[in-house]
């Protein structure tokens, strides 16, 4: 079965588009969902249509699957959960993969995924908008492709799974163009053997941050890391177990402050006071942080004893920079030869789809989406839920069984129809 079907638009379809918003290039009519993202989220989706017969288009503005962790991650990353929890629906991973994959193991993994379900995205088409029509009930998607050609899709079920992460966060910092040194942002960070005997200031204390600060060290370079606020650092495992298997398990019978109270306990225990270091907890436990706000807690891999030994160095808020200079808000002023941003991503999702009912600014589903997944006229969304790859998981299920049930429901309703105008046919050609 063809996954598109790629046709002029009818003469029908045109007269019910409005004509002021027709353009001179392709016109695609889907039999069937456009997906936007070829990222596990993407991926996941495609998978569960394909178990079920429906037939989708996947688009992509890169030229490879899982772009972000293929260009936008550096060489010694691995998954920060056990890889159960990182598995996508229907194919597990190798049973010869470690606990913690690599991210070379998981972009194996990803391909593998793919060609298993026969998923081929529509690669380098970038998505200019998407808008639902009223006139017609469909959504139409339109594209530019990376030879300046552009293609607009209609179809009846829009996915969103561009994720969470599709745009790098770059704060504005006050001289910053006078500092005249190497500055980047963590997603076009690889690997610290460029940076030997160097000063680094590692803007950013999250996990990426912590773990470029790492990475740093072990190439002999002088990290110095930006802690603006508080954090919560746990340990990646307690008692070999991992820390976020113990958080789920404890949750299905314990209230989330609970569970919050006995990870802090545990931390304490386990990492010292990390206070005395200068990172200051929130106020909030580190679950019930992650589902209000988002913010997901560091599970340390060995920059804790970095920072405790004096290899990393913390410092404060920055004020401003000057030329091979940075100012903190405390008065001290330290000379830097590089800056790593690790300041973050964002959702690119407000700046294309134009149902701003749908996404906040902030491009996270609004309160149409039930459970974050389904929202109103055929849109739907999966890996927003801040949940990481599990959650991603578990709302592509649920988007793919939506869609193939009204898929299933809709093509038995044209069959029967088809059947009962064969019938009366067959009944006025015998008399």
């Amino acid at each position: 079965m063809n996954q598109y079907c790629n046709s002029p638009c009818s003469p029908l379809m045109v007269h019910e588009l409005e004509q002021e918003d027709l353009f001179a290039g392709r016109c695609i009519l889907v039999n069937g969902p456009v997906i936007i993202g070829a990222g596990p989220s993407g991926l996941a989706v495609g998978a569960g249509l394909k178990q079920q017969g429906v037939p989708f288009v996947m688009l992509d503005r890169a030229n490879c699957i899982a772009s972000l962790w293929q260009n936008r991650t550096y060489d010694r990353l691995k998954l920060h959960l056990p890889r159960q929890f990182c598995e996508l629906p229907y194919f597990p991973f190798p049973q010869n993969f470690p606990e913690y994959p690599t991210k070379y193991q998981f972009i194996s993994y990803l391909e593998s995924y793919a060609n298993n379900f026969e998923i081929s995205p529509r690669f380098n088409e970038s998505v200019h908008s998407a808008k639902y029509d009223e006139t017609c009930g469909l959504w139409r998607v339109k594209t530019v492709c990376r030879n300046g050609s552009v293609i607009e899709y209609i179809c009846r079920w829009l996915v969103v799974a561009t994720g969470e992460n599709a745009e790098k966060v770059v704060p504005e910092f006050e001289g910053l163009e006078d500092f005249g040194g190497h500055i980047m942002h963590a997603c076009d960070y690889k690997t610290g053997e460029v940076y030997e005997g160097k000063n680094v200031l590692v803007v950013g204390c999250g996990n990426s941050g912590m773990e470029v600060s790492l990475d740093l060290c072990h190439h002999n370079a002088n990290p110095s890391m930006v802690v603006r606020s508080s954090v919560h650092v746990l340990p990646r495992e307690i008692l070999g177990k991992s820390t976020f298997e113990l958080g789920v398990s404890m949750m299905k019978w314990l209230s989330i402050d609970v569970v919050d109270k006995i990870l802090l306990v545990a931390a304490r225990l386990l990492l010292g006071n990390i206070e005395k270091y200068g990172l200051k907890r929130p106020s909030i436990g580190p679950l019930q942080l992650k589902n209000t706000q988002g913010k997901t807690p560091v599970l340390d891999i060995g920059a804790l004893q970095k920072i405790k030994t004096g290899d990393i160095k913390i410092v404060p808020a920055i004020k401003k920079f000057s030329q091979g200079k940075v100012e903190f808000v405390n008065g001290g002023i330290q000379e830097i030869d590089c800056i790593i941003l690790a300041t973050g991503y964002c959702s690119n999702v407000p700046s294309w789809l134009k149902e701003s009912e749908f996404f906040s600014r902030e491009g996270f589903p609004r309160s149409p989406f039930p459970n974050g997944w389904k929202g109103k006229a055929g849109l739907y969304a999966v890996g927003f839920t801040r949940r990481g790859l599990s959650g991603a998981s578990l709302d592509a299920i649920k988007v793919s069984q939506d869609i193939g049930k009204i898929w299933k429901e809709e093509i038995k309703q044209k069959n029967q129809s088809v059947a009962v105008a064969c019938h009366r046919r067959t009944k006025l050609s015998s008399f």
